[in-house]
């Protein structure tokens, strides 16, 4: 099995020693793999919605002299019972789709305290809105710098009260200053935000837009300029 990357790394580290492992979009069970041959999990199951994935996962475990793997063919937690599982890890899907999982398997995610590892690689500041919105609160998260893209790592719980943060905490949650790679997923939001900023400054019928923008941009900022004092 090649080694894992960063990313995966890192997921690992954070999931609870002797877990009850749900992984979601296995892909290839490199996860799982390291997961289950660590001792880190107690059991995992590895799902994903097509079959080639599987297979290729049931390969490469084979491969691997593993147990405590359980492959499933299902669309997210749907064959998933809360007994089952009291972590759950999805990772290398958008921001949206990984919503779209938590809330189509809600009996399952919001019960029996589960932890979540979740990992969008794009529309992270939805998800985030999406957590805080349905009642799971972010313990941190980490960012990481792979393939030169910048992803989040979020470590969240259910907790079933939802929250209202600043409008800048759905572009960098947790995300602190005090890493490289962490300033580097702030400048990013920053100056995504200060382009849209710039874009509608001059359009009369996207005023409220703009003032959105403008303030988002300039606490991004303000964050920044904490690291140079």
């Amino acid at each position: 099995m090649p080694k894992l990357s960063k990313r995966l790394e890192t997921i690992a580290s954070l999931v609870p020693f002797g877990a009850r492992v749900c992984d979601i979009g296995t892909d290839h069970g490199y996860l799982s793999i390291e997961l289950a041959k660590s001792g880190n999990a107690h059991r995992v199951i590895s799902t994903d919605i097509n079959e080639k994935p599987l297979l290729r996962a049931k390969e490469n475990i084979s491969l691997a002299k593993v147990e405590g793997i359980e492959l499933r063919l299902c669309d997210g937690l749907a064959g998933i019972s809360s007994q089952e599982v009291d972590t759950v890890v999805i990772a290398g899907m958008g921001g949206e789709v990984i919503s779209g999982i938590l809330e189509r398997g809600a009996d399952v995610a919001e019960n029996n305290d589960k932890t979540f590892i979740l990992q969008p690689t794009t529309s992270p500041e939805f998800l985030r809105d999406f957590l805080c919105k349905k009642g799971y609160y972010i313990i941190s998260e980490t960012p990481i710098f792979e393939n030169g893209k910048l992803y989040s790592i979020m470590h969240c719980k259910f907790y079933g009260e939802a929250k209202c943060y600043e409008p800048y905490f759905s572009y960098i949650g947790k995300i602190k200053p005090d890493s490289e790679e962490g300033r580097l997923y702030i400048a990013k939001q920053y100056k995504r935000c200060y382009n849209c900023q710039l874009a509608l400054e001059n359009i009369k019928e996207k005023q409220a837009e703009y003032n959105y923008y403008k303030s988002v941009a300039a606490k991004l900022q303000e964050i920044l300029e904490t690291v140079k004092e």
